[in-house]
């Protein structure tokens, strides 16, 4: 692989608006808060995504850790970000965070794989801080709400386009596990498909989702919440008309049911059904958050904390939903780690509704970490340790790590 650490960047060099310690001319004492960032490590853990670990060191031998959202770049972009934090007192994490964004400027960090890289920094940044300063994570954004987060689980069968098969699953989850929030995929093949590209449902196809959300939500009944995910895949006429034949059924949210690029479309079909309609996974920062929320194109809001930009870009999402009397439904299909970043936040916030959790059938999920039971009875209790109160489990990363990885270090 190449150095990135030692890539050339004429835009990342010259910027004028460098916001490091040196040019800033942070010069203050901070005492026994005199600390400084060493080294920024990754490893990828082959979960039921590929989980990108951040972790991120310090000349006081405290170690924070974060999370990335999954896939392959962020790594990389991680290593090209090091240097430009490295030297830096690990408590400034907002002027950090705009550092990176600024540095990172030329190479794209109004959104994608930069956001996400940044975003696992950041996480790691806050772990780092509650630890030098003995409090929790959530302390760092306001204190809380809540002592415990509500957590949905995202279900699946082995037949997925069976609406009996998805009753049945979402029942067992919800009497045997405990949950009172669950989610499926509407985004299955039907049968009555004629082509797959064009988005365009047809009568067949909407009567086979209409199916499973009818059996899903009369067999659960009251006992949980139930919503559905498209995954961008429809039209927005085939969209609008979808929400409007799921009126009549007790839909918590129908999810992401156009591509995420143009919000105009998105708008049209929240404000053309009382379906209520959550969209935010595929977009960065409060920036591409904004004008969803003030054009009233969402009902709820679904950012995705390592994706979006971490804890505190997150909390500034869930604030300017406030202002529009949306809830925050967090996406995640994160590692323990994310997942307990995503719960900071959302027992900081006054609109969390739940967090996400895409993990139920992966066994080895709780054992990335030394801490049990993280997940009881569809609910997160945020610890009051400090950081972010979790302590990884060596042994397990580097048993569950993707093959030609390299764990990092312990300290």
């Amino acid at each position: 692989m190449p150095d990135y650490r030692n890539l050339h960047d004429p835009n990342a060099e010259y910027t004028m608006r460098d916001l490091s310690a040196d040019t800033m001319q942070l010069n203050a004492d901070r005492g026994p808060r005199n600390v400084e960032i060493t080294d920024v490590q990754t490893t990828m853990v082959d979960g039921n995504y590929p989980w990108i670990l951040v972790r991120v060191y310090t000349d006081a031998g405290i170690v924070g850790i974060g999370e990335s959202y999954w896939g392959g770049g962020d790594t990389a972009i991680i290593e090209r970000m090091a240097p430009f934090i490295i030297g830096e007192n690990p408590l400034d994490i907002d002027r950090l965070y705009e550092h990176m964004i600024q540095k990172m400027s030329g190479e794209g960090s109004i959104s994608g794989k930069t956001i996400s890289a940044i975003s696992g920094i950041e996480i790691a940044l806050h772990d780092i801080a509650g630890k030098v300063l003995d409090v929790p994570a959530y302390q760092l954004v306001g204190g809380k709400y809540r002592d415990e987060v509500r957590i949905y689980c995202d279900l699946h069968t082995e037949d997925e386009a069976n609406p009996t098969a998805c009753a049945d699953e979402g029942e067992r989850v919800v009497e045997d596990l405990g949950y009172d929030a669950i989610k499926f995929d509407l985004d299955v093949p039907s049968g009555h498909e004629k082509d797959r590209a064009n988005r365009h449902l047809r009568g067949p196809e909407i009567d086979h989702k209409v199916e499973i959300v009818k059996q899903v939500t009369e067999r659960v009944g009251d006992r949980a919440d139930v919503a559905f995910d498209c995954h961008w895949s429809f039209s927005g006429g085939s969209a609008k008309r979808l929400a409007r034949e799921l009126e009549e059924y007790d839909v918590w949210w129908l999810e992401d049911p156009v591509p995420p690029e143009n919000h105009d479309v998105q708008e049209t079909i929240t404000q053309s059904t009382t379906t209520p309609i959550a969209t935010g996974e595929n977009v960065y920062r409060t920036h591409g958050q904004r004008r969803l929320l003030e054009n009233q194109a969402v009902d709820i809001i679904a950012p995705d904390l390592p994706r979006v930009g971490g804890i505190r870009e997150t909390v500034k999402v869930a604030n300017l939903a406030d202002l529009y009397y949306v809830p925050v439904a967090m996406h995640n299909v994160s590692s323990p780690i994310g997942t307990m970043a995503s719960a900071q936040a959302a027992c900081a916030i006054p609109n969390s509704l739940a967090v996400e959790y895409h993990s139920y059938q992966l066994g080895w999920w709780e054992d990335l970490v030394e801490e049990d039971d993280l997940i009881e009875n569809g609910r997160m209790e945020v610890p009051e340790k400090p950081g972010l109160g979790l302590t990884l489990d060596f042994d397990a990363v580097e048993e569950h790590m993707v093959e030609g990885e390299t764990l990092f270090d312990e300290a």
